[in-house]
């Protein structure tokens, strides 16, 4: 499997939450992992930073932020210019969507944690 540097937007460091759970999984399987969320802490070993250092080598955002909040984030995510957006169940946001794709950005309406259980990640 090609590990991926992914960018966890939304990340939590509530232990019931997916992004949490995706946060673990991804870094148990190898995956570089930057933990950007709405609020400060650590999960894996790795910091949660606010949005706001933009990182250009990052291949995948996973997405776990509701539509509803997103928009401020817009510009954070555009100019991160990742390969690729996951929109996790719960976040799908088909304006975000075609600014990215318009932007050169793959979007996918999947979930990560499946995505890794099947070894598609």
């Amino acid at each position: 499997m090609i590990k991926r540097k992914t960018l966890i937007l939304g990340v939590t460091t509530d232990s019931t939450r997916y992004s949490y759970v995706a946060a673990i999984r991804l870094s148990n399987s190898g995956h570089t992992i930057i933990n950007v969320g709405l609020r400060t802490g650590n999960v894996a070993g790795v910091e949660i930073e606010m949005p706001g250092e933009i990182y250009t080598d990052v291949h995948t955002i996973t997405l776990y932020i509701g539509p509803s909040k997103q928009q401020p984030l817009y510009d954070y995510i555009i100019k991160t210019n990742p390969q690729r957006i996951i929109f996790n169940p719960g976040t799908e946001n088909e304006e975000l969507k075609k600014l990215a794709n318009a932007h050169g950005i793959a979007t996918e309406n999947a979930c990560t944690l499946v995505l890794l259980s099947l070894g598609q990640y």
